[in-house]
C-alpha cells in the first residue's frame, strides 16, 4: 500500500522523569514534536468523497495528546511505546510510523529523538532510528592557511538505525557530549576524515554490531554563494576495519586525520589519548646486532621528553599509537648481508616532517647505528613512510628524475613503497584504508597487486621474540641517554611462521607448531591434582617436558576450574616465583632438594622458555622478573569480572602497563569470568551459517577478545602487536557443542575476514574484517572437560554398542590427541598440553600430514 494519513509536526508538552537539558530526578514538562504516519487506503474516501471512509485527524492527535498528558516518562523510548501501545488499542488501521523529537532537552543541539515503524498492531518493530540534530560546534576544519589558524562552524545531524532493544535508553546527552568534545578538540584537514570519525566515535558508543550510522557535517562558511556545503556519509560495524581503543577498538579510516580527540569519560581505553596533531607511519628495520631489542630500544627513545636526546626536556614530541606485526626478511637490492627484521608504527608527534626526520636519525645513532654503504647492514633504520596526507619531495626539482640520491632527503609517501612487501605488509596490518595520496590506492589493494606478482623473493616470515630474563646488571655501563628509559631486555630467542607467497609459488611452505608444556604448581590442578605441587616435582617435570620436545613450559599457581579455591596473590606468587628460579637454577643452594638430597638436573630447562599463566599483574612481573619469557592471561588483561567493571578497566591499565614495560609476549585468552559460566551467544545468531548452525560462538570470540586486543596494542602505552598471542579460549564460558565449533573452525578465529554482518536494509558493501586477523594462536583442549563430556555420549542407536563413560581429567589424553590433531589442521601456532611425551607424537605426525 502506498497511501499514507499523516499528522504532521504536533506539538505538545511532555512530563518526563530524566531532565531537560541537565539531568534531574524531578520530573519536567518539555516541549515534544511528534509526527504520526498511518498506512491507510483511501480509494474509497476518494471515489466515494464519503468522510465514513476517511481518518478521523482529530482522534489521532487527541490520542497522542492524551498519553503525554496520562503520566511521566522516564524517557522518550517509554513514551513512544506507550504511544504505539495506545494507537493499537484503538484504532484498526494498518501500519504506523512515529517520529517524535525532544527539541529542548539538548546543550548544544536543536533536538533529538527517534523514529520506527510499527508494520502491523502489537508487533513490535523490528528496528529503530535515533537522531541528533543540528549539533552546533566550532572545530579547526580545512587546508587553507586560515582555516587552519580559526575555528569555524559546524553543524552536525547524526542518525543511528539500529535492531530494537529496550535494554536501556539511549542516553542521548553522553553521546552529544562527546561528539561536541571530539569535534571541538579536533583539527581535520577534511570533512570527511571529521565525518567518518564522528560515525566511528558513535558506532563505538552504542557497542551494538546492528546498529549504522549516518552523519550530516554542514559548513555554513565555506562558500559565498550557497548556505553550506555538506557532507553525508553512513557507516556500519561492516565499515569498521578495526575497533577504536575506546569500548571496542578504534577504526582506521582512509587517510588517517591529523589529529585525535581527547579521552572521553567513561572510555574504556587503556592509556590515554595523545593531543599531538599529525599522524606518521614509520618503518622500521635493522639486521645487525640483537635486532628485536634495537628496534624496542628505537621505540622507547621515540617517545622520550623532547625531540632531543641530548637535552631530554619537555614533553614527549612523537608517541607511538600503533604497531605492525614483525618481520623477518631477506635482505633487498644487496644480498650478501643478515636477513632483516622489519615493522612499523603509527605515531602522532607535532613535529614537521623535516623535524621528524632529524629526530629519528637523532634516535638511529643512540641505538647504535654507523653509516655504510647504501642498502647496507645496519643496527635500526627508521624511514618516515606517511605522514598525513602529505606528499613532499625535499629535493631540487633538477634532483627529481632518479632514486638514487635519497640520502638526507625526505620523499612522502615513499617512492618506493609500492614495490616493498617488507613495508606495505606491516603497513596493511594498521592502516590498510589509508589511500596512498601519490597512487590513489589503499595500502591493502597495494599490496594485493604486489602478492599477484611472479617473484623470485624468497616467502616473508612473521616472528615472535622472546626477551632474556632475568636482567643482565649493566646499568652503570648505560649511556647517559639509555638511563632514561625503561631497561631494553635483550633477545632469548624467536619463533617463526610464515605469511606470504607471491604468484609464482607453488605451495606454501611447511608451518611450525609449537608445544607448550602445562606446569600446575597447585595442589588442586584440574588435570593432575598436585601431582607437580612439590618444586623437586615441577622440576622433574619440566625436564622430562623439555626432553620431549616441549618449546614453552607453562606455569601456573591458580586452578581455573569450577568451584577452585580462592587463591591471594601472596599464595599464587609463593607458589610460581619459586619454580621459575628452580628452573633458571636461581634458587639458594641447599633450599630445596630430592628425597635423595639432590636437586633434579636443569641443564636441559635453564635456557627453556617459561611462561607464567596468570592474571594478576603482581605475579606476571615478579615472575618475568624472576626469568619467564611470556604472560599467559585468561582473561585478556580485564580480571575476572564478567560483564565488565570499574575495576576490570583498573586491572586491564594495569596489566598492559606491565607488559609493555617488560615487552614480553602475552596470551590473551577469550572468556566471560568463571570457565563454567557465561555461555549465552545468542547475540551473535546474525553470524550464523543456517546449513550448519555454527557460527555464533565463533563471532563472539573474534568480537570480545577483538575487542580487548586492540584496547591492549592501540593508543598511547600500547603492547607491541607482534608480542600479541591470542586464544580462543577451548572449555571457557562455552557450551560442549561452542568448544566443537570454535575447535573445528579456529582458522576463522585469526583469519582476514569474519562472516558478513546481518543485512538490515541490503547486504554490506564487503564482509567485516576480523581484528584478531593475522595473530598467532594458541589452542589448548587438552584434557578439558567438554572432552570428558563427549567420551560420556554414548554412539548413536544403531552405530555401536558404546553407552559412554565417565573420564578422569588424566584418561583423556587420545582425546585430546584427536584435538590436538584439528588444531595443527587449523593452522595454530601453538597447542598447549600436559603429556608432552605423546602429544608431542600427535603434533609431529599432524604437521606431516597437515602443514
Amino acid at each position: 500500500m502506498s497511501d499514507f494519513i499523516r499528522v504532521k509536526d504536533l506539538a505538545l508538552t511532555v512530563s518526563f522523569s530524566d531532565g531537560s537539558r541537565w539531568p534531574s530526578s524531578t520530573p519536567h514538562a518539555q516541549p515534544v514534536v511528534v509526527t504520526c504516519s498511518i498506512a491507510h487506503d483511501v480509494r474509497r474516501a476518494a471515489a466515494t468523497d464519503d468522510l465514513t471512509h476517511s481518518v478521523n485527524y482529530s482522534a489521532v492527535a487527541s490520542n497522542i495528546k492524551a498519553v503525554g498528558d496520562a503520566e511521566v516518562f522516564p524517557s522518550i523510548e517509554a513514551f513512544a511505546d506507550r504511544v504505539c501501545e495506545t494507537h493499537a488499542r484503538r484504532f484498526e488501521a494498518g501500519a504506523l510510523t512515529l517520529s517524535i523529537a525532544r527539541t529542548k532537552a539538548l546543550l548544544y543541539g536543536a533536538s533529538f529523538g527517534l523514529e520506527f515503524t510499527q508494520s502491523e498492531p502489537h508487533a513490535p518493530p523490528q528496528e529503530e532510528t535515533f537522531f541528533l540534530r543540528d549539533l552546533a560546534c566550532y572545530a579547526v576544519l580545512g587546508i587553507h592557511p586560515h582555516e587552519r589558524e580559526r575555528k569555524q562552524s559546524v553543524r552536525i545531524d547524526v542518525c543511528v538505525t539500529k535492531t530494537r532493544s529496550r535494554a536501556a535508553s539511549l542516553d542521548y546527552r553522553t553521546l552529544e557530549q562527546r561528539i561536541f568534545d571530539y569535534v571541538q578538540d579536533s583539527k581535520f584537514l577534511t570533512v570527511e576524515s571529521l565525518a567518518s570519525e564522528v560515525a566511528k566515535l558513535t558506532l563505538t558508543f552504542l557497542a551494538d554490531t546492528t546498529a549504522r550510522a549516518t552523519v550530516r557535517i554542514s559548513k555554513p562558511s565555506a562558500l559565498l554563494t550557497a548556505e553550506a556545503s555538506e557532507l553525508e556519509v553512513t557507516r556500519s560495524f561492516a565499515d569498521l576495519e578495526t575497533s577504536n581503543t575506546d569500548h571496542s577498538g578504534s577504526t582506521e579510516t582512509p587517510n588517517t586525520p591529523v589529529t585525535t580527540s581527547k579521552p572521553t569519560s567513561g572510555s574504556k581505553s587503556a592509556g590515554p589519548s595523545s593531543s599531538l596533531p599529525h599522524r606518521a607511519a614509520i618503518a622500521i628495520g635493522g639486521n645487525i646486532g640483537d635486532r628485536f631489542a634495537n628496534i624496542e630500544c628505537a621505540l622507547r627513545l621515540l617517545e622520550a621528553p623532547g625531540a632531543d636526546i641530548e637535552s631530554w626536556s619537555g614533553e614527549p614530541r612523537v608517541v607511538v599509537v600503533d604497531t605492525s606485526f614483525m618481520y623477518e626478511t631477506a635482505p633487498m637490492y644487496v644480498a650478501e648481508q643478515p636477513r632483516f627484521i622489519n615493522c612499523a608504527c603509527v605515531v602522532e608527534t607535532d613535529l614537521e616532517p623535516r623535524a621528524l626526520l632529524t629526530f629519528l636519525k637523532q634516535v638511529e645513532g643512540a641505538v647504535g647505528r654507523v653509516e655504510s654503504f647504501r642498502n647496507g647492514p645496519r643496527a635500526i633504520d627508521l624511514d618516515i613512510i606517511l605522514y598525513d596526507s602529505l606528499v613532499m619531495d625535499t629535493r631540487p626539482e633538477s634532483a627529481r628524475v632518479a632514486l638514487d640520491n635519497l640520502s638526507g632527503e625526505l620523499l612522502v609517501p615513499h617512492p618506493r613503497l609500492g614495490e616493498r612487501e617488507f613495508v606495505l605488509r606491516p603497513l596493511a596490518d594498521m592502516i590498510p584504508n589509508y589511500i596512498i595520496p601519490t597512487t590513489g590506492k589503499t595500502i591493502e589493494a597495494s599490496l594485493a597487486t604486489l602478492m599477484a606478482q611472479p617473484s623470485a623473493d624468497p616467502i616473508m616470515y612473521k616472528v615472535l621474540p622472546f626477551p632474556r630474563y632475568p636482567l643482565p646488571n649493566h646499568e652503570g655501563e648505560r649511556p647517559a641517554h639509555m638511563s632514561k628509559i625503561r631497561p631494553v631486555p635483550p633477545t632469548a630467542t624467536y619463533w617463526s611462521f610464515p605469511v606470504s607467497s607471491h604468484a609464482s609459488s607453488s605451495r606454501p611452505p611447511p608451518r611450525k607448531t609449537y608445544i607448550m608444556a602445562t606446569l600446575n604448581a597447585t595442589p588442586d590442578s584440574f588435570s593432575d591434582g598436585s601431582a607437580h605441587y612439590s618444586l623437586p616435582d615441577a622440576l622433574s617435570y619440566a625436564n622430562s617436558a623439555v626432553a620431549d620436545g616441549a618449546n614453552i613450559i607453562d606455569i601456573g599457581g591458580y586452578s581455573t576450574r569450577p568451584g577452585a579455591a580462592y587463591v591471594s596473590p601472596e599464595e599464587e606468587f609463593s607458589r610460581v616465583v619459586p619454580v621459575v628460579q628452580a628452573i633458571r637454577g636461581l634458587w639458594q643452594e641447599g633450599a630445596v632438594t630430592t628425597p635423595g638430597g639432590r636437586l633434579p638436573s636443569i641443564a636441559r630447562t635453564a635456557s627453556t622458555l617459561i611462561s607464567v599463566d596468570t592474571f594478576r599483574w603482581e605475579v606476571a612481573e615478579e615472575s618475568v622478573h624472576a626469568g619467564a619469557n611470556c604472560i599467559n592471561d585468561v582473561y585478556a588483561f580485564s580480571g575476572a569480572d564478567w560483564p565488565a567493571t570499574a575495576r576490570s578497566a583498573e586491572h586491564f591499565k594495569k596489566m598492559r602497563q606491565v607488559s609493555r614495560d617488560l615487552a614480553v609476549p602475552v596470551i590473551l585468552m577469550h572468556s566471560r569470568g568463571p570457565a563454567s559460566a557465561n555461555k549465552d551467544y545468542s547475540q551473535y545468531d546474525y553470524a550464523v551459517d543456517h546449513r550448519d548452525g555454527r557460527g555464533a560462538v565463533l563471532e563472539g570470540v573474534r568480537i570480545e577478545l577483538g575487542a580487548k586486543v586492540e584496547a591492549a596494542i592501540k593508543g598511547r602505552g600500547g603492547v607491541r602487536r607482534w608480542l600479541v598471542l591470542v586464544d580462543p579460549g577451548l572449555g571457557f564460558s562455552k557450551t560442549v557443542e561452542g568448544n566443537l565449533e570454535v575447535l573445528r573452525d579456529a582458522a576463522t578465529v585469526v583469519s582476514e575476514y569474519s562472516p558478513r554482518l546481518r543485512a538490515l536494509t541490503a547486504p554490506p558493501s564487503r564482509p567485516t574484517r576480523n581484528p584478531l586477523a593475522g595473530y598467532p594462536m594458541l589452542l589448548g583442549a587438552s584434557r578439558k572437560s567438554f572432552l570428558g563430556a563427549i567420551l560420556e555420549r554414548p554412539d548413536p542407536v544403531g552405530s555401536g554398542n558404546y553407552e559412554g563413560r565417565q573420564t578422569r581429567p588424566v584418561e583423556r589424553d587420545f582425546a585430546t590427541a584427536a584435538a590436538v590433531s584439528c588444531a595443527v589442521q587449523q593452522g595454530a601456532t601453538v597447542v598447549r598440553v600436559h603429556d608432552v611425551l605423546r602429544l608431542g607424537d600427535a603434533v609431529r605426525t599432524s604437521s606431516a600430514l597437515w602443514s
